[in-house]
């Protein structure tokens, strides 16, 4: 009774506190960036991390094995490993240009395993014999910690895309309006002289914003680069537990299963994605690794929820009632 107390409150303690965090970044967005609002949304994120860790320790206590037996767990290690990607710049003091992406992030998998499961898959299960293993720490955790990474990382792909179609776009408008100035000094020398000087300061700001995104289009390019190559690692690492896995559990290290297919799917998209992002022939500035990184981000769920949802093949395990990566 005790641990699940302690549970309850260390779960309600982090989304409050996610919660607050992310407010606090709607008023840095929406109004005025306060640098104090700002250190304050980070040292949040790092309260809500050692209370999911909290929430992790008294449930493996609690339940005897990793707490990793179903959805609701593996939905908490998601946010858990999701608030440990947020905290990587903040650490090596560079400007955080994850938060957008893992602060929300988190609040959406925990406010989902909270509130969007019913009250009996919050429960501990009791481990099916298969899962019974060593194995279940690594494999688990290392895709799990894939998936956070993979996510954040083809999100940020996803802004890339966005913001550098709309600089075309505006590029392109602007060279529209170009023409037409160039037309009316023609028609009109008088009416284009009284118009030069604000087209100039129209000029000076749009080249300005231009120089904005194109750095914020090179850090999106920088970190999810460097977070989908964490997660990349990290997804390798879990497949191959898992094959040597499912050989003392199964006696084949690959059996094709539904699960195992879509996971080397994914490996070959984000293994296609460091190809494209390291080949300066395939590159447009990064969008045609952010293209590919987008795509990834729909196998992830797939892999992640989808086979689950169908309740097929090994991993299934009586679908969303038991989770084994």
């Amino acid at each position: 009774m005790i641990f699940a107390t302690l549970e309850h409150i260390l779960t309600h303690i982090s989304f409050s506190i996610i919660s607050i965090v992310i407010l606090i970044h709607l008023m840095n967005l929406l109004v005025y960036e306060i640098e104090g609002l700002r250190n304050s949304s980070e040292k949040g994120m790092i309260a809500t991390f050692f209370s999911i860790t909290g929430f992790l320790v008294i449930r493996w206590i609690s339940s005897g094995h990793f707490p990793l037996s179903n959805l609701y767990e593996s939905l908490i290690f998601l946010s858990w490993s999701l608030s440990i990607i947020h905290m990587i710049p903040y650490l090596g003091n560079h400007k955080n240009d994850l938060s957008a992406i893992t602060a929300p992030s988190v609040i959406f998998t925990q406010g989902f395993a909270t509130s969007g499961l019913s009250t009996e898959m919050h429960k501990p299960v009791i481990l099916v014999p298969a899962l019974q293993s060593q194995w279940l720490i690594m494999h688990v955790s290392m895709m799990l910690l894939s998936y956070a990474a993979l996510l954040c990382g083809s999100l940020l792909s996803v802004a890339l895309i966005v913001i550098t179609f709309q600089k075309r776009i505006d590029s392109f408008l602007k060279n529209n309006n170009f023409l037409s100035l160039r037309k009316s000094f023609f028609f009109g020398d008088m009416e284009y002289l009284n118009e030069k000087g604000s087209v100039l300061k129209k000029t000076y700001f749009l080249s300005f914003q231009n120089f904005y995104k194109y750095q914020l289009i090179q850090r999106l390019d920088y970190w999810s680069y460097r977070v989908i190559s964490l997660g990349f690692t990290f997804l390798t690492i879990g497949i191959l537990s898992g094959a040597v896995w499912a050989n003392e559990a199964w006696g084949s290290y690959w059996n094709w299963d539904p699960k195992e297919t879509w996971a080397f799917i994914t490996w070959t998209i984000f293994a296609i994605y460091l190809h494209t992002r390291k080949n300066s022939k395939l590159q447009d500035q990064g969008t045609n690794s952010a293209f590919v990184a987008s795509i990834g981000f729909l196998l992830i769920w797939i892999c992640y929820f989808g086979i689950n949802i169908l309740g097929i093949g090994f991993h299934s395990y009586g679908s969303f009632q038991l989770l084994s990566n």
